[in-house]
C-alpha cells in the first residue's frame, strides 16, 4: 500500500491512485547496433547532464574526499570489530545474510539479470528501452502499479530535488502489455525489479532501497508477479 504522503503527492501531481510505487533507476544503456539506432530515430541513450548546482557541489567537495574516505575506512574497521565481538546468534545472522547475498548475485548472473535488459533490441523491452530517455532525460522514474496499468513518471528535465513536485506521466503500459515482477519472488532482500513484456522480453530497474514498496506489493499480491 502506498504511504499517505506518497499517495497525496501522486494524486495531486498525477491524478492517480497507486497500489504501490517506488523511485527506480536503470543501468547504463548499451550501445545498440547502428541500424537499430537509425530505425528508432537516433534516440537519446543517456540521462541529461547533472544540474549545475550538483556539479558545483561535487567540485567543492573534492578537497574533502580524502577525509571522507578515511572516515569510511574507520567505519568499516569499527564494523569489523563489532562483528568479531558480536554474540554467536548475530554472527550467524550476518553469515546467513552474506550467503543469501552471494546466492542472490549468482542467480542474477545465471538468469542474465546483471544486464539492463534481455539483449533483444527488436523485442518490446528493447524498443521501450530505446525510448527511455526520450520520454524524460531525468535519471530516475517513479514506477507505479495502478488498477490495470504500470505508469512511469519523471520530471521533464534532470533535477537534483523537487522530483515529486515536477514529475509527470512519461509512459504507461497496460496489464496486457507488461507486468512488474520480482524475479526472486520475495526470497531475497533486493532492489531488482523487472518490467516483463508480453513477448517475454524484460527490462531491469532498481529501486532506491531493498524490499521497496513495489517488492512488498508483489509479495502481498502474488498474482501480479506472474
Amino acid at each position: 500500500m502506498t504511504s499517505r504522503g506518497s499517495q497525496r503527492a501522486i494524486s495531486d501531481r498525477l491524478g492517480l491512485q497507486a497500489d504501490a510505487s517506488a523511485w527506480c533507476t536503470i543501468d547504463q544503456i548499451p550501445q545498440p547496433p547502428a541500424e537499430v539506432l537509425r530505425a528508432a530515430g537516433t534516440p537519446r541513450l543517456r540521462p541529461g547532464r547533472a544540474p549545475a548546482l550538483d556539479v558545483l557541489g561535487n567540485v567543492l567537495a573534492l578537497p574533502f574526499a580524502p577525509f571522507v574516505m578515511a572516515f569510511v575506512y574507520l567505519a568499516r574497521g569499527g564494523k569489523a570489530v563489532e562483528r568479531l565481538l558480536a554474540p554467536t546468534s548475530e554472527k550467524q545472522r550476518l553469515r546467513t545474510k552474506h550467503q543469501d547475498e552471494k546466492r542472490r548475485d549468482a542467480l542474477a548472473a545465471e538468469q542474465g539479470l546483471d544486464r539492463v535488459f534481455d539483449g533483444n533490441w527488436q523485442a518490446e523491452a528493447g524498443q521501450f528501452l530505446l525510448r527511455w530517455y526520450s520520454h524524460s532525460p531525468h535519471d530516475e522514474r517513479l514506477v507505479l502499479v495502478t488498477q490495470g496499468d504500470i505508469v512511469l513518471a519523471a520530471p521533464p528535465r534532470r533535477v537534483s530535488g523537487s522530483r515529486e513536485k515536477l514529475m509527470e506521466v512519461v509512459a504507461r503500459l497496460s496489464a496486457a502489455e507488461a507486468t512488474v515482477v520480482d524475479p526472486f519472488h520475495g526470497e531475497f532482500e533486493t532492489k531488482i525489479l523487472l518490467l516483463r513484456f508480453r513477448d517475454g522480453s524484460w527490462l531491469r530497474v532498481e529501486s532506491e532501497t531493498p524490499r521497496s514498496e513495489l517488492h512488498m506489493h508483489l509479495i502481498r499480491e502474488p498474482l501480479a508477479d506472474s
